[in-house]
């Protein structure tokens, strides 16, 4: 895991809000690097108590490589707005949908878009692809499993739903913090940026996303043969090691989707932090496969 000391936006990147037929979302929006051909461009989605901040580190270098990278807070994700209590806002095919009409805003329909999804956001993407995959020219899938997350994770985001129920969130970020290193406890933590973001991210975020997300996580089912049945490439991309969903749990998963598979070394559930120039190497190779098939 890597946590830098401040966070600091990506050069050429603009901080905005997309307007879409189901609301305003926060996003990043990384244009091409100059004088670099144009390849296409992409939607990023970010995992359970992430957000659009935990592409920073990879959104330079595939600009770099021709790509213009749309990273997004979710609905009710840090600053993106969501209601407090209303956990039906977050049920799977709200999110899903949400998905598929920021790519229409940002014109989808005439030019699709990749997408890449890390973790929680790998299954919302699934979900989407799953629902329309026509506004789409791929799915990566980072560090996100073919189901539910292993029994040890389930066990922390039990005790994180259990904390939510009666603290608010400010006072469980202080109860995550008194237990030690939040990145060591299975805190929200875990990212891009100094502590004072990350606990602006975490503040930001409503309780509702994370009972309902957390709950997903807890119970999602099998979807991979359905997913395979689609025309669209598909790239499986992970650490070495994943505590969340198993190495081998997500070679079978690449495996029956005919997938391209990475594993990138050094790097564990968050490649994006751990090491986010092979991540973001692997990714326009990928990316770039699929302009050339």
């Amino acid at each position: 895991m890597t946590t830098q000391p401040a966070f600091t936006p990506p050069p050429n990147a603009r901080a905005y809000r997309l307007d879409t037929s189901r609301g305003a979302f926060a996003v990043v929006d990384h244009p091409v690097a100059p004088g670099i051909e144009a390849r296409g461009s992409a939607l990023l989605l970010p995992g359970f108590t992430g957000s659009k901040e935990d592409f920073t580190l990879m959104q330079e270098p595939l600009a770099a490589r021709g790509y213009r990278t749309i990273a997004v807070d979710g609905r009710g994700q840090h600053e993106s707005d969501g209601p407090e209590e209303d956990e039906s806002a977050y049920a799977r095919g709200e999110l899903a949908r949400d998905v598929l009409a920021q790519a229409e805003a940002l014109g989808a329909r005439d030019t699709p878009l990749h997408l890449f999804g890390h973790s929680l956001g790998g299954q919302i993407a699934r979900a989407a692809v799953l629902i329309d995959h026509t506004p789409f020219r791929s799915l990566t899938l980072m560090a996100s499993g073919p189901a539910q997350i292993s029994d040890s994770q389930q066990q922390r985001v039990k005790l994180l739903r259990d904390a939510l129920a009666v603290m608010t969130m400010a006072e469980t970020w202080e109860a995550i913090l008194a237990m030690g290193p939040p990145e060591e406890v299975g805190g929200p933590a875990k990212g891009i940026g100094g502590q004072d973001l990350l606990r602006r991210r975490w503040l930001g975020t409503k309780p509702a996303q994370l009972l309902a997300t957390g709950r997903q996580l807890t119970t999602e089912p099998d979807r991979v043969d359905e997913l395979a049945a689609l025309p669209l490439p598909f790239h499986v991309l992970s650490g070495a090691s994943d505590d969340t969903w198993p190495v081998p749990v997500l070679d079978d998963m690449a495996a029956r989707l005919k997938a391209r598979r990475t594993v990138i070394p050094g790097a564990e559930h968050s490649p994006n932090a751990d090491q986010p120039l092979p991540t973001a190497r692997a990714t326009a190779d990928f990316w770039d496969s699929v302009a050339e098939g």
